[in-house]
């Protein structure tokens, strides 16, 4: 004989299959643990569900909403369409827009408790991040975002129809190239308004067509070496704000030959990469935030009843999956998964304020025994990126649970040295050593332009600053000067010197090309 059991009254919902008022149910009771138990600050939500072919549409244009059409994210679509259908691959359970209101995508094929999790991870954590981390309130403009590439795709495609598909392609290809050399990475005095350079490209564009006048074309021009007056490499780099280190700004505003609409592309893609330049500094953090917060609100739910034991037992076979951390001789390590330890890192932190031992009361004396774990975090979300947040909160106890180590391998030695253990020197040096693992200035080439005599041959010189010993691959240095060659509109150098020494290491030229620019 069969026993019927009876669904709690209190339940959210049942089963694996969803419908809208289920999520519209869920969303409310995660939206009530979020703000009322947990004190989280979010954007108002947008939730949208797609199927897995809108989620590897999204994978290929970088996640955005609204973006203008460029060859290589076909090519990424071909490429993760393949993946996911031979089944080398899977897909995420959800993306998020950084913008007001915050954008969560979750699909159609997910269950009712896999949309559960990622409500709770998206909408609410990395919701919660993006608003409230200083890193996202200095370079980011939520509120204007979507505007912004909306105005940005028309642009494009104007200047498509306008000048021609290839014309435009030259100059994104270019763009794309430098980006990660496009960046600002100090803060300026005013913070990015994206409706404001909307309204400043009208304004440009408005007044070029008020005061062109064609006969400037036949005036003649100053032959290169004529007679204008000379000035000193410090005179003539003081005046172009020189060394510069954000490359596309410095093509887009003092480039000879480009045309008006080719450098408002690469203002453009300067401003998409600003946009996720706070991203690549916090993507341990922001997961980690992530994570935290919808495995406590997951777990507050079963303890209400929200949610049934079967619904719990699928959210932690999905959860366990997500931060796990294989061995280091595990032939599944590829490094640290950012999941697992910044999961790690937020439920240290809450034990730490909240039951400390005396070793993290001798670590830690700030943070050891305050009493509030959810105030902790919620100050470490705001305050800190990934390098110095695993500075300032990795504890003993976690690198023992890790088991980490650092190892100095010198490719003129046949031995490895294993240089940090588990003492409290091993510590310090362990915890320096990750952290620098996250620090884009150690990871990411410092490349400058450092000079160009405009009344001369304008010949563009970059440095690299070599830090770690690491020159740039060959062929790849040569394939982005080529790039910068093209937007110049001249010949392009860029030397490798020595951080230490100032010794050149290498060098690398492009001669003059037919150039993008008219």
């Amino acid at each position: 004989m069969s026993a019927v059991i009876d669904k709690p009254d209190s339940l959210l919902y049942d089963g694996a299959d969803w419908d809208y008022d289920q999520i519209k149910r869920v969303y409310d009771a995660i939206e009530d643990i979020a703000l009322k138990d947990m004190g989280l600050n979010v954007y108002p939500n947008q939730i949208e569900v797609i199927t897995a072919e809108q989620m590897l549409d999204a994978y290929s244009s970088i996640g955005m909403p609204l973006m203008y059409k460029h060859w290589s994210f076909g090519k990424h679509f071909a490429r993760d369409e393949m993946l996911y259908r031979k089944g080398y691959r899977g897909l995420a359970y959800e993306i998020v827009i950084n913008s007001s209101p915050c954008i969560s995508y979750i699909m159609e094929e997910n269950t009712m408790t896999m949309q559960t999790l990622v409500i709770a991870h998206a909408a609410f954590g990395h919701n919660h991040f993006f608003k409230n981390n200083q890193l996202f309130q200095q370079w980011t403009d939520a509120e204007g975002i979507l505007d912004y590439l909306e105005f940005a795709k028309s642009y494009i495609a104007q200047c498509e129809d306008r000048y021609g598909h290839h014309a435009v392609e030259r100059v994104l290809d270019a763009a794309h190239a430098l980006m990660n050399q496009g960046v600002h990475k100090y803060p300026k005095k005013r913070s990015l308004d994206l409706r404001l350079e909307q309204k400043r490209e009208r304004e440009r564009q408005e007044y070029q067509e008020q005061t062109f006048n064609d006969l400037w074309r036949t005036v003649p021009k100053v032959a290169i070496g004529g007679n204008r007056p000379s000035k000193s490499v410090s005179e003539r780099k003081k005046l172009l704000g020189l060394p510069e280190e954000n490359l596309l700004y410095f093509l887009e505003k003092k480039a000879p030959r480009l045309e008006h609409w080719q450098r408002e592309i690469l203002r453009i893609v300067r401003h998409m990469a600003q946009y996720f330049y706070p991203q690549k500094q916090t993507k341990l953090m922001n997961e980690g935030c992530a994570t935290y917060t919808h495995y406590t609100i997951l777990n507050e739910m079963h303890r209400r009843g929200m949610i049934s034991e079967g619904a719990m037992l699928e959210f932690l076979h999905s959860h366990t999956s997500v931060v796990f951390q294989p061995e280091f001789d595990d032939q599944r390590f590829s490094g640290i998964n950012p999941y697992a330890l910044g999961f790690a890192m937020m439920q240290d932190i809450q034990r730490i304020a909240e039951t400390p031992t005396d070793e993290d009361r001798y670590w830690f004396p700030d943070l050891a025994g305050r009493g509030d774990g959810m105030g902790a975090l919620r100050d470490a979300w705001a305050n800190f990126r990934d390098e110095s947040f695993v500075l300032q909160y990795l504890s003993p106890h976690l690198m023992r649970k890790f088991k980490m180590f650092s190892v100095r391998d010198d490719a003129e030695d046949p031995y490895l040295l294993v240089e940090n253990i588990h003492n409290e020197r091993g510590y310090r040096g362990i915890r320096k050593l990750l952290a620098r693992q996250y620090d884009l200035g150690f990871l990411e080439p410092d490349i400058q332009i450092v000079d160009v005599d405009l009344a001369g041959d304008r010949k563009l010189i970059l440095h690299h600053r070599v830090t770690n010993g690491v020159l740039l691959d060959e062929s790849d240095a040569k394939a982005v000067l080529r790039h910068i060659a093209n937007l110049w509109g001249y010949e392009v150098q860029l030397v490798e010197v020595s951080a230490l020494s100032d010794a050149i290491l290498k060098e690398h030229a492009v001669t003059a090309p037919s150039g993008i620019g008219g």
